[in-house]
């Protein structure tokens, strides 16, 4: 190798490239320091990614102030301080023009690259309580109802809180959303909703937060759907997407689930139905992960479950134009509504659907809010995110404010805990603001949209 090859970095994919676990160098840790070389370099001569999570800041002020701009003289230290600053929101993803959905040469995915890294980090050591709870919600449903709605009041104890804080690294001071105590697949199991089995014209995939925490989204969307003439089936069985897993680098955690999930969509699929996951993070992972995290056969029914997987609004919207599409409102909030584009929905490149649905209610001018609210998963609720999700967020929480909205909607649950303690306001999912207008609910400008009907 020749001198210039020893000081220049080339921008270029090292034969360390790899993003794929199936792949024997995904979990060799020198080809990964070599990614992690190149990347940083690259990242350092581009900075478009400024303003998202504090990976890149710090990165940037690692090197220009201390390194002089050395890729190479980063520490394991200062590395680890850099990955553990993503929570994967994607966004730089998004804006980042060298990634392989671009089809750039560069082939650069941060989210992967942390990914990666993390899951190596993970294979060192073992598991611990903090991962048991917070990487398996079903788990913690299951527990939460056991303890016949104890879970919920002792989460507003400050002495619980403090104790939550010291052993599982849950913040003291974070809301948390409460569990329902009737399941929604209990609820669609009443109603008869599981009982035909495979076929339909659609399946939902409520997610595991509107299984255990707020089933009211699920309700409301399963209304939605059949005010619009959609024949909607609902399954028995399905678990976690697997995000809290993976953003702690269990992939065996991940595609345990995934499994079991994809034993009960693909006899829906195969028989030609889609699949409405209700959590933009939940659609992001049965679209763009699992096709990549899972392996053999079940990459391959990931590959069709991914063609099949739409987000509820994204659905909806495809049938407009259809004699079928319900614009029927008995009633509407009128005005402004504030909108919140969740990260990890633009990361599908799908548009907005939700708020388009939105224009359809009489006299509503949804006000579009692009930032992202610094939630992502469990990220804001662990002590060392507590306060960065706050700082990142600051851009939703005042765009939000400013649209002078007295209703606020985003399609993510997560995304409307976050607005509801930083911002004043609990958003609604686009399905509920649906479904209350075809009720006829009144839309009460001193009315907030928490959900107390768990």
């Amino acid at each position: 190798m020749g001198d210039a090859d020893e000081k220049n970095i080339r921008y270029g994919p090292t034969d360390g490239l790899s993003y794929d676990p199936t792949d024997d160098k995904y979990w060799d840790e020198a080809a990964l320091g070599k990614e992690l070389t190149r990347v940083f370099e690259v990242c350092h001569g581009c900075r478009m990614c400024f303003k998202y999570c504090d990976s890149f800041p710090d990165l940037f002020s690692l090197l220009d102030d201390k390194y002089d701009g050395n890729v190479r003289k980063l520490t394991a230290d200062d590395t680890r301080h850099v990955m553990n600053g993503c929570f994967q929101c994607k966004l730089c993803e998004v804006q980042c023009p060298y990634t392989p959905r671009d089809g750039h040469e560069f082939q650069l995915d941060f989210p992967k690259l942390v990914h990666r890294y993390q899951a190596i980090e993970r294979r060192k050591r073992w598991g611990t309580m903090q991962d048991k709870l917070l990487a398996d919600p079903d788990f913690a449903g299951k527990a939460a109802r056991a303890s016949g709605g104890m879970v919920n009041s002792m989460n507003r104890v400050r002495l619980h809180r403090w104790f939550m804080e010291k052993v599982l690294g849950v913040h003291r001071d974070k809301l948390l959303p409460d569990f329902a105590r009737e399941t929604f697949e209990s609820w669609a199991d009443a109603q008869g909703l599981t009982k035909e089995g495979p076929g339909g014209e659609v399946v939902l995939f409520q997610t595991c937060f509107v299984q255990h925490n707020e089933p009211q989204i699920g309700r409301d969307t399963v209304e939605v759907m059949q005010r619009n003439g959609v024949d909607l089936r609902c399954a028995k069985g399905l678990q976690c997407c697997g995000m809290p897993a993976w953003e702690r680098g269990d992939l065996a955690g991940l595609r345990s689930k995934a499994h079991a999930s994809l034993d009960v969509l693909m006899p829906y699929v195969e028989a030609g139905a889609k699949v409405l996951a209700i959590n933009p993070t939940c659609s992001m992972m049965l679209r763009r992960e699992w096709p990549e995290l899972l392996e053999g056969k079940d990459r391959e029914r990931a590959q069709a479950l991914a063609e099949a997987t739409m987000d509820p609004s994204e659905f909806l919207w495809s049938i407009r134009n259809e004699e079928r599409f319900n614009t029927e409102f008995a009633s509407s909030p009128e005005g402004p509504v504030a909108y919140h584009a969740p990260c990890h929905l633009r990361t599908q490149g799908v548009g907005f659907k939700g708020r388009d649905l939105l224009r359809k209610l009489p006299g509503v001018k949804p006000q579009l809010v692009m930032e992202c609210c610094g939630h992502d998963g469990t990220h804001a609720m662990m002590v060392h995110g507590f306060e960065p999700s706050q700082r990142v967020g600051k851009a939703a929480f005042e765009g939000m404010k400013d649209a002078d909205a007295q209703w606020w909607a985003t399609d993510c649950p997560l995304a409307a805990i976050q607005f509801e303690q930083h911002a004043g306001r609990k958003p609604l999912h686009p399905m509920s603001l649906l479904a209350k207008a075809y009720r006829g609910d009144a839309f009460d400008p001193s009315g907030d949209a928490k959900d107390t009907s768990t």
